[in-house]
């Protein structure tokens, strides 16, 4: 089918080259670099996370056994809970200038025992493990502390109150640490980052390597050059395209040599009426007579008129044979009215030879997807032929019909044409021999062109009368008549 015109096409459009063009090259290293650039912050977060949890272990272990050891000096005198220091506190938690240690100790009702009132009560959990330090995040004087913390019960008595024993330090030497971990582990990334890239790029460069051999082989060809190139020796991936550009040629070849050819057949076609006219010209110079002179000028409009009639033909199957994708729109088109019409342009030809022309048709619209321009050519060129091979008081019938698919006939009662040459008709400038009518032998190839171009087939079929022949045209499958009012009465012409 003959590509839409009357709407856009999303295919068409989406391979139109943009506005800018693409580089293969760059568009994968984007897709290797944007991911790499994108992971790197997240792994900085997740090394952040790492080095916090592994700077934590160590002061944790620390903080909790300065939890224990405070929790040895809590004993009971006289019913009260009293702390003996064998020695001053700071110097017994390690205090340093980094970091700043706090503690407590405070009774069930959160009465303070001794230390430092700024660490903030917490509530027991709901079972309490003999010598289990608990971990919390707290700020103290608007600065972040770890707080190890116990319960413990200094009496013997299983129900005795609960004493909370809690030492918190700063977090200064925590985050020193978690920086160098930090830092050891991201600072090679900046140079390996780079180096990647590097790599990458020329990776890129070699593995595009042969795109560029590639096209600087098809530069240094000349232009008449068509052979295929080589694809043995390119890459797995380079090897598809080159064999596309090789087909891609072979048919560019073929094209080349139909137009030769083409071009070959319509010089010789055109030689033999233009040196008919120009001897009869000479032979009308040389009449003094004027009946004879009118006899040979007669005989020149008729030579002019068959040259005229070659020209034409072969101007048709030139336009049909060309990129109709450019120069022909597509639409929905009723082959009735196209039918009638040709016919009413034919009709005084075939009046002239006595013949009966008629048109027979649905009574609705017959509808295909085409060109009408085309389309119109084709079926003048059936009832042209039709006309011009059938005997004087024949009949020749155009008939549209939907039988499963839209179909236009021509019937006739000429001289049919031979089975061994329903296939060759077909063939540019041949023609049937012993027919006794003059023609250019390029009316049924310029239909079966214009058929193909529409995915429709063609068919020569003899008239099931017993004289004559059906000419068939079938259309693809889907163009069903529309249900609307009837446009025209499709009686007989003649």
């Amino acid at each position: 089918m003959l590509p839409r015109r009357r709407k856009p096409d999303k295919t068409v459009a989406a391979n139109r080259p943009p506005s800018q063009p693409n580089s293969l090259f760059g568009e994968i290293l984007d897709w290797m670099l944007a991911p790499l650039l994108f992971l790197w912050p997240i792994s900085i977060i997740v090394t952040h996370n790492v080095a916090d949890s592994i700077a934590n272990q160590p002061y944790d272990r620390a903080l909790a056994d300065s939890v224990r050891a405070l929790a040895r000096l809590v004993s009971v005198e006289d019913g009260k809970v009293t702390v003996h220091f064998p020695a001053p506190p700071r110097a017994l938690f390690r205090a340093d200038q980094d970091d700043v240690v706090y503690y407590q100790v405070a009774n069930e009702s959160g009465d303070l025992v001794t230390g430092d009132r700024e660490i903030g009560w917490t509530p027991p959990p709901p079972a309490v493990i003999p010598e289990e330090v608990l971990y919390r995040d707290d700020v103290i004087h608007g600065e972040e502390v770890r707080v190890a913390f116990q319960f413990l019960r200094p009496w013997p008595e299983p129900a005795s109150p609960l004493v909370l024993v809690q030492v918190a330090e700063t977090r200064n030497k925590r985050s020193d640490l978690a920086s160098r971990v930090v830092t050891g582990v991201l600072l090679p990334q900046f140079a390996i980052i780079p180096l990647a890239v590097v790599l990458v790029w020329v990776g890129l460069t070699r593995g595009i390597a042969p795109l560029n051999r590639l096209q600087s082989l098809i530069r240094r060809r000349r232009p008449t050059d068509l052979s295929p190139i080589v694809a043995a020796s390119a890459p797995e991936e380079v090897r598809p395209l080159i064999v596309a550009f090789n087909d891609m040629m072979a048919r560019l070849e073929e094209n080349l040599q139909a137009q030769q050819r083409f071009i070959a057949d319509a010089a010789h076609q055109m030689r033999t009426p233009l040196t008919g006219l120009r001897m009869q010209t000479e032979l009308a110079l040389l009449e003094t007579d004027p009946e004879a002179l009118r006899g040979s000028l007669s005989r020149i409009a008729q030579s002019t008129e068959r040259a005229s009639h070659l020209i034409n033909q072969l101007l048709s199957l030139a336009r049909a044979e060309a990129s109709f994708e450019k120069l022909y729109a597509v639409e929905q088109v009723d082959l009735r009215p196209l039918v009638r019409d040709v016919a009413q342009d034919l009709f005084p030809r075939a009046q002239e030879k006595d013949i009966d022309l008629g048109v027979e048709g649905t009574s609705e619209p017959l509808i295909v997807e085409g060109n009408p321009v085309l389309l119109r050519e084709m079926i003048k060129n059936l009832v042209d032929n039709a006309i011009k091979y059938t005997p004087a008081g024949g009949r020749v019938t155009a008939r549209t019909r939907h039988a499963g698919a839209p179909i236009f006939e021509v019937e006739d009662t000429g001289v049919g044409i031979p089975e061994a040459d329903r296939e060759r008709v077909f063939e540019r400038f041949y023609r049937v021999l012993g027919s006794g009518e003059d023609g250019s032998g390029l009316g049924l190839p310029i239909v079966r062109e214009i058929a193909e171009l529409h995915r429709a087939t063609v068919a020569l079929n003899p008239n099931p009368a017993g004289v004559g022949t059906v000419v068939q045209v079938v259309f693809p499958r889907g163009a069903m008549p529309l249900p609307v009012p009837v446009l025209g009465d499709f009686s007989p012409v003649g």
